[in-house]
């Protein structure tokens, strides 16, 4: 197992998609949960999917956009568990837009939940961690904060700010033994994936969009939030121990495609 002794990890998002991926990871490989995500019957779910194994599990309806919700909550999970060892970011949105589609009250949307959220819980996490002198933060990013479709300027905006935002958190925090990452997937399988499909679906179904998309990825398919989940979870774990300030890209290849075509002879 990836963790042990009571360690504690934080997941925001945890109800569904990413988050939820990561949350399944964390609770196999031994970790003591904390479990926090606007969605409050989602969270009961996975308190009773998981209520059988051994892991202790604490879980909070919080809007994370929200600092004195993200502070009231963070102390509470060191008040239950008395440390706090990992947090992984997970919450975000997609929103759709160019600069003139896009408002000013849909831009501050994509970055109070997609960017700020991480900042505030990290403001809050961060002397809790200290205490131990360890910890290990993941932020969920994206391949658009490298490369960007069409009209999401926000959403591409917020996820280029998690990028730097990792970093500086990474520089700020090493000397008191805490690390810091950002994830970079590429099209996963999550319940935003599938309402981006049905919104462009142009007739097809989702499951045509998403083999679609897979396509677009050299191995040929999108990604699963467990394999999202196995990632975050080594970073956190002391297996990473020398991983600090980076942005990790799974994305099955796509980064890697030149989208010019060389043509057949």
């Amino acid at each position: 197992m990836f963790f042990n002794n009571g360690e504690v990890a934080i997941i925001t998002g945890a109800a569904k998609g990413i988050g939820e991926g990561c949350a399944d990871v964390f609770f196999k490989e031994g970790a003591n949960l904390a479990l926090l995500d606007i969605d409050a019957a989602g969270l009961e779910t996975k308190e009773k999917e998981y209520s059988a194994g051994s892991s202790t599990i604490f879980q909070q309806s919080v809007d994370v956009s929200n600092y004195a919700q993200v502070e009231t909550a963070i102390k509470a999970i060191y008040d239950k568990f008395g440390r706090i060892d990992y947090l992984v970011n997970c919450v975000g949105i997609q929103t759709y837009g160019t600069a003139e589609e896009t408002s000013e009250e849909l831009w501050d949307k994509t970055i109070n939940i997609n960017l700020k959220s991480m900042f505030f819980t990290a403001k809050a996490t961060l002397p809790y961690m200290k205490k131990n002198n360890k910890g290990a933060i993941v932020n969920i990013s994206s391949v658009q904060s490298l490369a960007s479709q069409k009209g999401v300027v926000a959403y591409a905006t917020s996820k280029g700010g998690i990028n730097s935002l990792t970093r500086a958190l990474a520089i700020d925090n090493a000397e008191f033994g805490i690390r810091v990452n950002s994830i970079l997937p590429g099209s996963v399988d999550t319940p935003m994936l599938r309402s981006a499909a049905e919104l462009f679906s142009g007739g097809k179904t989702v499951e045509q969009i998403l083999a679609s998309w897979g396509k677009a990825h050299p191995l040929g398919r999108v990604g699963k939030i467990s394999e999202i989940g196995d990632l975050a979870a080594f970073l956190c774990s002391d297996r990473a121990s020398f991983i600090t300030g980076t942005a990790v890209t799974i994305d099955g290849g796509l980064m890697g495609v030149v989208p010019v075509v060389l043509p057949e002879e």
